[in-house]
């Protein structure tokens, strides 16, 4: 997927200014957060605390084990009968998706939903080979449809009004009218119907990978994670090398923090272990299934401060809490990831520099880490990302306003000249419309008119009149 990080602010700009997208987005993750916060604490507030810290145990310890546990998945996957193939970045991974297909000779797709797909550009590469993809998420289908990437983790056309995505489907699959959701659900699926049965290949994500049994695990509340897993003759599963836990212990506690923490249930209506494929004397499934393991940029984060990053589970919690999210939605964020863990990933996925506004795209209440429920310090890192950004100078505007600052504000016959020039500037031009940067201020609110005289000056105007007070 292209990166279009670096603009964020215009992006922002643009989002704030639709109505709909902010009513829309504003309305599902209010609703998502609320539902997580009965559903976790149900039993009370130390149970709900108690189980998100078991679960940040879980994750951290398999990231502390994380080469041994890669190594013993692929042991485990392939006794089980999985094809373990590995890919160091998108384009190598694009290219084992495209050799596997054509050594089946599949020719239509039915995709699950899988960010990590989204992220390496998978479908514009298969479409490319003249493969036709068919995302069969009702979301990414709808997405799909309307040409544009999602714009959340878990709910991908979050940004979208009911109305808006009926003339979606009468403009693209001549739907007859209704503002029916229910019409509309029963319409999409039938339409999908075909692709499911007549697919030669599916392709999907994995929530987890559990290397003690070689399990592929994939959490849901649409059946076509099932039917696109099991139906067509060939599955393959794209993987990042994060997703790796050590036991199914760890799988049951992670999979009641994601749910709860996603979309408020306790369980998702399907939770899919995969053992392998189709074995001998069974009729149902898939024959061949191929893991693929995806590093993407991951290796280098987890040799850094930010490992912890990885601890991630792709919950969405911290983008239903993020007041920044709320309002502008993902797209602006310019890639697949949004929110506070987008602000994060993507810098470190694809450089600081291609990334710039994004560490600031937050305004650090905390939110993010409260919510998480595996306990990522997000906060923490973002103020890091900055102080990345000022060690790197990738942006000089604020290295030279900052150098400018620190020097007016080591002498005090400097300082009190800027305050001169602060003053008399502001007589020429006013308190409502400031120029350049400083104009982000005032486009919103006034900015405080300076005091006619410096404490200084009027201290220095005191200490003149005492002295000629005094008798001589």
């Amino acid at each position: 997927m292209h990166n279009d990080a670096r603009n964020f602010v215009a992006l922002s700009d643009v989002a704030i200014a639709d109505a709909d997208l902010r009513s829309a987005v504003a309305l599902a993750t209010t609703r998502a957060y609320d539902k997580r916060m009965v559903a976790l604490f149900e039993h009370s507030p130390a149970y709900g605390e108690a189980i998100r810290q078991q679960a940040a145990e879980a994750k951290r310890r398999a990231l502390r084990n994380l080469p041994d546990l890669l190594e013993k998945a692929e042991s485990s996957l392939t006794a089980n009968g999985f094809h373990v193939s590995w890919a160091i970045d998108a384009a190598e991974a694009r290219q084992r998706v495209l050799d596997i297909i054509r050594q089946h000779q599949g020719r239509l797709i039915s995709k699950s939903k899988s960010m990590l797909t989204e992220e390496i550009g998978l479908n514009a590469a298969l479409e490319a080979a003249d493969l036709q993809v068919i995302e069969t998420d009702l979301g990414e289908f709808i997405i799909q449809l309307n040409n544009e990437p999602p714009s959340h983790i878990i709910a991908p056309v979050i940004h979208k009004t009911k109305a808006q995505i009926r003339d979606i489907f009468v403009r693209e699959l001549n739907m007859t009218p209704t503002d029916d959701a229910g019409e509309m659900v029963a319409f999409a699926r039938q339409t999908l119907r075909e692709y499911f049965v007549g697919a030669d290949v599916g392709i999907s994500g994995a929530n987890f990978i559990i290397a003690e049994t070689g399990s592929l695990c994939l959490v849901m509340n649409e059946g076509n994670g099932r039917m696109c897993t099991s139906l067509p003759n060939v599955h393959i599963a794209l993987v990042g090398i994060e997703k790796v836990i050590e036991t199914l212990e760890d799988y049951a506690t992670l999979d009641q923090v994601l749910t709860r923490s996603g979309t408020g249930q306790k369980l998702t209506v399907y939770t899919n272990i995969i053992n392998g494929p189709r074995r001998g004397g069974e009729s149902d499934g898939p024959e061949h299934v191929h893991v693929i393991f995806v590093d993407n940029g991951r290796s280098d984060v987890y040799a850094t401060k930010y490992a912890e990053a990885l601890a991630c589970i792709r919950c969405g919690a911290c983008q239903n809490a993020c007041p920044v999210y709320r309002n502008v939605g993902g797209h602006s964020y310019g890639w697949v990831y949004g929110g506070p863990i987008g602000a994060v990933l993507t810098p470190l996925l694809e450089g600081l520099e291609n990334a710039a506004p994004l560490p600031h795209a937050s305004s650090l209440c905390g939110s993010c880490k409260q919510v998480c429920p595996v306990d990522i310090d997000l906060p923490r890192m973002l103020l890091d990302l900055r102080a990345d950004l000022v060690d790197e100078k990738v942006d000089n505007r604020w290295q030279m306003g900052l150098k400018g600052w620190a020097l007016t504000m080591q002498s005090p016959m400097r300082y009190e000249l800027g305050a001169q020039a602060a003053r008399l500037g502001q007589r020429v031009v006013g308190t409502d419309n400031l120029p350049g940067v400083l104009g982000n201020w005032t486009k919103y609110r006034d900015f405080p008119g300076f005091a006619p005289k410096s404490f200084r000056q009027m201290w220095r105007e005191r200490e003149r009149s005492h002295r000629k007070e005094q008798p001589s």
